[in-house]
């Protein structure tokens, strides 16, 4: 007779694998910027032009690049 010890029990499929209940949501690695920081920082962006008009896609794109580590040459570079 083999001991209860010896024996493999079953594993269910979902072993290992965090459960989520509802209305909870999986964070992201703090390696990809959140929306609330891109726009943070594009704000900064547009209070560092003197809040001139007309560029908000423009300093949500040279935030984003800033954060993503491609801007290279583009960090908080603010205009006079």
């Amino acid at each position: 007779m083999s001991s209860l010890k010896n024996q493999k029990q079953p594993q269910p499929k979902n072993a290992g694998v965090p459960k989520l209940s509802p209305g909870k949501v999986a964070m992201m690695p703090d390696t990809v910027p959140s929306q609330d920081r891109i726009r943070e920082r594009a704000y900064e962006l547009y209070e560092g032009r003197g809040r001139e008009p007309g560029q908000d896609e423009q300093d949500w794109l040279h935030a984003e690049r800033e954060m993503l580590g491609s801007g290279k040459g583009a960090t908080m570079h603010r205009h006079p």
